[in-house]
């Protein structure tokens, strides 16, 4: 699986959003690299040479000068610090994007862990975006999305959660003053009345979900047969948790009575720990190679992220 959908995002976009971060592409340097650090180098408080992090940007196909390029474009933008030592440079997350990280990889763990009790009430956000405004409205649409609202009209944005006072929070951040939060038991009523849920495709989501299953099946029946180099573990591990962050961002976590029968999120979750956790054994191996070939005493406090069934 290299990519869900051609509506797919960089990964961490919807939180970097919630940070005022700049936005990247889903696969692009900084987005490889802000995986990179978050999944083996998130609690550590040393910096990493460049040498060892252009060296894994490589596997990726991301050439010497790209990945340099993008490594001074991060520093500029406060995504990372950056310290010499003779000619030699290495490269940190500072804390704002640590904060980030961890947003996102608290994302990954809980999303399906469990079905949430719901109690019948709408969050509904109505709103007017100037429509020459489009990077406003675009960013509108990615904070809401990623609070698990979905737009029921023109303007007006729903979500089964008790998330009005947030989002209304995250409007007012962006600048837009025009905006009204509120909860509701039934936001549209009357005969032939479009029902609430059909505000998200549950049907397209339902297909994501199961080809998402059938790549980790793929995936681990190859790790068991030992088709896969510590390189192919990274590349084939990071991408697998970039599509699982945009499967988090894409469904709305509606409660199981608004949910079609046998909903695939919770066997999604299941093989997506199991496929992560078996491809990290080796994958960690060729993050551990890169940086000792610069940094020999970092190596050894490389780790890999791991999620709990």
């Amino acid at each position: 699986m290299t990519r869900m959908s051609a509506r797919a995002v960089h990964a961490l976009r919807p939180v970097a959003d919630a940070h005022h971060l700049p936005k990247s592409r889903q696969g692009s340097p900084t987005s490889l690299l802000l995986m990179l650090f978050g999944d083996y180098w998130l609690e550590r408080s040393l910096p990493l040479p460049s040498a060892a992090l252009v060296s894994l940007l490589a596997d990726f196909d991301v050439s010497e000068v790209a990945a340099r390029a993008a490594l001074s474009r991060m520093v500029k933008n406060h995504l990372l610090t950056s310290s010499r030592a003779g000619r030699n440079t290495s490269y940190l997350p500072t804390p704002r994007t640590v904060g980030v990280l961890r947003s996102a990889l608290k994302r990954m763990e809980e999303f399906g862990l469990e079905d949430r009790p719901w109690d019948g009430i709408w969050s509904v956000v109505v709103f007017d975006a100037p429509e020459r405004n489009r990077a406003l409205r675009e960013a509108i649409r990615s904070r809401l999305r990623w609070l698990g609202f979905a737009p029921l009209a023109e303007g007006v944005w729903i979500s089964p959660r008790g998330r009005h006072e947030v989002a209304i929070n995250e409007l007012a951040e962006l600048g837009l003053r025009d905006a009204t939060a509120l909860t509701a038991t039934v936001p549209l009523a009357g005969a032939g009345a479009r029902r609430p849920q059909e505000a998200w495709d549950l049907e397209a989501l339902s297909e994501e979900y199961h080809r998402f299953i059938d790549e980790a099946e793929r995936l681990t029946s190859a790790v068991e047969a030992g088709r896969f180099d510590p390189t192919q573990a990274l590349v084939q591990r990071t991408r697998f948790a970039d599509d699982w962050i945009e499967l988090a961002s894409s469904d709305p976590d509606l409660p199981r009575e608004l949910l079609p029968e046998d909903w695939p999120r919770g066997r999604a979750r299941s093989a997506f720990v199991s496929t992560h956790g078996a491809l990290g054994a080796r994958a960690i191996e060729r993050v551990v190679a890169a940086i000792e070939a610069s940094a020999p005493d970092l190596a050894q406090l490389v780790v890999h992220r791991t999620f709990v069934l």
